[in-house]
């Protein structure tokens, strides 16, 4: 009977059921058909999934990139990558990769810096001549790096699951997301060299001489942040708070670029944010439970172990199940629903619980960008005012790159384990 619970959920979201609410009602159905545990169980499974310490650096890293980018961050980070590679031939989509990375040390969550970043950089690109599916495919796939780039919310996610160190887990998406911005910049300029796109402006060192100055207490956000989690002088959730007090002060008292009276309404929306992930992880929480009360993932593991051969064919099982959940659901959602599944299986095979993490993540970024679901994608699409099949021609080929990555992350380890080896060689 569990086999009906993924065709149930799919049938609740085709409706019209929100996602979250999709997980909550399937697994109220499941376990009344199939058990006899009191359905008290739901309730106390929905408050437990969501109730832990790791779990408060998610709202407040939402709380710090919505403060951002009503603080003007976001453009002083734009000006300053376009003084770096504005020059390149299809320099302004390279530049929206840049600023990506850039933003995405500290906000940790893709649909953020989507939304920070769209309403500047899209609008620029029309501007130069860009089509319109080609600026939104940039901006949605230079986005998702957010959630491989430390601080990143599914990785916060993954440890709080696992018992994975969250720091480790930070280090070892730090070269993968390198990696990630490269091959879409890499693709970027490919594409720009087809569509016959210009470079956006000449290179000029006074340029980025001023552009440093202008960001540069935007600039230190990361180092500060990131450079904290890695030396041990605070935690995750403790860098989180600190994001959040800095783009406050830098946003009020360095920059002016906001108003008190608009806290309220930038509170609003991380809220509601918030709420979204918390819903996901909650209801994924009480499929979780059920799904490892009834053994599925023993039993998983234990069929995938007896009829697939070899490490390499079971890790490609596994990069292929998480692709396709990140097509139908939520990154939170997934990971909640699928990682306490696949850890057995990934136990067995001797399989680092650092490198499952990051082969988690990579995956569910390239979901972000695969409908139906495409979280990222959806985002984009409605700041550039564009279909979403336009975008995807373009954005294939983003996604493809992506994929690329994502099997030099599974088959190649040292990539994600080398800086977390490196932290625990340290004396």
């Amino acid at each position: 009977m569990e086999f009906l619970l993924l065709p149930l959920i799919l049938v609740l979201i085709a409706i019209g059921v929100p996602i979250g609410y999709a997980l909550i009602g399937a697994g109220i159905v499941i376990i009344a058909l199939t058990t006899s545990t009191p359905l008290v169980v739901v309730a106390q499974r929905l408050f437990n999934g969501s109730d832990s310490f790791p779990m408060v650096a998610v709202p407040l890293f939402i709380l710090a990139g919505a403060l951002m980018n009503h603080a003007g961050i976001s453009r002083r980070l734009v000006d300053f990558a376009a003084s770096l590679i504005g020059f390149v031939r299809g320099g302004l989509a390279m530049t929206t990769t840049l600023s990506s990375m850039f933003f995405s040390e500290v906000s940790g969550s893709a649909v953020a810096d989507a939304a920070a970043l769209g309403s500047v950089l899209i609008p620029a690109m029309k501007e130069r001549g860009y089509p319109a599916g080609f600026a939104a495919a940039v901006l949605s796939s230079s986005a998702t790096i957010a959630i491989i780039i430390p601080p990143s919310i599914p990785m916060i996610l993954f440890g709080a699951i696992t018992g994975a160190s969250i720091v480790k887990l930070f280090m070892a998406g730090v070269v993968p997301g390198i990696l990630a911005g490269l091959a879409i910049m890499g693709t970027s300029y490919w594409l720009a060299r087809r569509g016959g796109f210009a470079e956006s402006e000449p290179f000029d060192i006074k340029k980025v001489v001023k552009a440093f100055r202008r960001g540069f207490w935007a600039l230190s956000l990361p180092i500060v942040i990131l450079g904290g989690i890695f030396g041990g002088i605070f935690t995750a959730t403790e860098a989180a708070a600190v994001a959040v007090f800095l783009a406050l002060a830098l946003g009020l008292f360095v920059y002016r670029g906001m108003k008190l009276n608009a806290l309220a309404t930038i509170l609003v929306e991380s809220a509601r944010q918030t709420a979204v992930v918390m819903i996901l992880v909650a209801g994924s929480a009480v499929l979780g439970w059920y799904l490892a009360n009834q053994q599925v993932p023993a039993r998983l593991a234990t069929f995938i172990l007896t009829n697939v051969t070899g490490n390499a064919a079971t890790l490609l099982l596994i990069d292929a199940i998480l692709l396709a959940a990140g097509m139908i659901l939520h990154s939170a959602a997934a990971i909640v629903l699928l990682v306490p599944i696949l850890l057995p299986l990934t136990t067995e095979i001797g399989l680092d619980p650092i490198h499952f993490g990051l082969m988690v993540t990579v995956s569910l970024a390239i979901g972000q960008q695969t409908p139906p679901v495409a979280s990222v994608l959806i985002t984009t699409c409605s700041i550039a005012d564009v279909p979403m099949w336009e975008v995807m021609r373009v954005n294939i080929y983003f996604i493809l790159a992506l994929a690329v990555v994502l099997l030099l992350v599974t088959f190649f380890p040292g990539l994600s384990l080398f800086l977390p080896e490196l932290l625990s060689a340290e004396p």
